[in-house]
């Protein structure tokens, strides 16, 4: 897991629109909530907590000093300015060392450039950047490595399946639990993570999908932006560990951004 990566946050007075005076001075609004714990609202300066968000993603536990309290907590969202990409508020979501998380998790492919298929001129696509595992906080692994080196013709292809999970670290698989399965039905190790491609079969299926593309209407292109919604109305937040994780009430979130 590397360094364990920690963050003091203070306590934070202002709420609301008059959180753009703390960015103005360099400081960003923060939220911390967890299970049984009633949300409490933070700030930090803004290189440390944007050098934590780009060490710690969503998957990596980081340990949270708040004045005398103590807790270790996952990134669960990140409001970022769309036109400068500077960091505006930041969610953490509290854990227990002892519960079991779920995180998405980087796949990270090894030996890029060094297989023979690359050799061979043909050309290794990934397909799946990430994936939801489930661990206990600290078990969390920064990435999933899988080799590509014994990759050699077009065609061939590397799956889940090809991934060796550390201990205590296991997939989620959306499609258990809930009801019942068909026995065919495809399984999440079945996932494909990167393929072998020709360069003229790979172009050719990129020309075809550009000339299948048609010229969208002024109407569907205002419904798919929203044109139809309220652009100051915020959507409910996904929760960051599964169904096991509690959320806070969306009216405590709202109100301490």
């Amino acid at each position: 897991m590397g360094d364990k990566l920690t963050l003091k946050l203070e306590a934070r007075e202002l709420h609301g629109k008059k959180n753009r005076v703390l960015r103005k001075s360099g400081i960003v609004p923060a939220i911390v909530y967890g299970p049984a714990t009633e949300p409490i609202s933070v700030q930090a300066p803004y290189n440390e907590i944007e050098r934590i968000w780009r060490l710690a993603g969503k998957h990596t536990p980081v340990h949270l000093n708040i004045g005398s309290k103590k807790k270790i907590a996952l990134i669960k969202d990140v409001d970022v300015e769309p036109a400068k990409g500077r960091l505006r508020h930041v969610s953490f979501h509290a854990v227990k060392a002892s519960d079991p998380v779920v995180a998405e998790v980087p796949i990270r492919l090894v030996g890029e450039g060094e297989s023979q298929a690359e050799r061979a001129g043909l050309v290794v696509l990934q397909s799946l950047d990430i994936i939801e595992v489930r661990a206990l906080p600290m078990d969390l692994p920064e990435a999933l490595e899988v080799s590509i080196v014994d990759l050699a013709e077009a065609g061939e292809k590397l799956t889940l399946a090809d991934i060796k999970l550390p201990e205590g670290v296991e997939f989620v698989d959306h499609a258990t639990g809930h009801g019942e399965v068909e026995e065919d039905a495809p399984k999440l190790t079945d996932l494909v993570i990167a393929s072998v491609y020709e360069p003229s079969a790979l172009q050719a299926a990129n020309e075809a999908a550009g000339g299948d593309a048609e010229e969208a209407s002024a109407d569907e292109v205002e419904s798919d932006n929203g044109g139809d919604t309220d652009q100051d109305s915020q959507a409910e937040e996904t929760r960051p560990g599964g169904k096991d994780q509690a959320e806070p009430k969306q009216s405590n979130v709202d109100a301490n951004k």
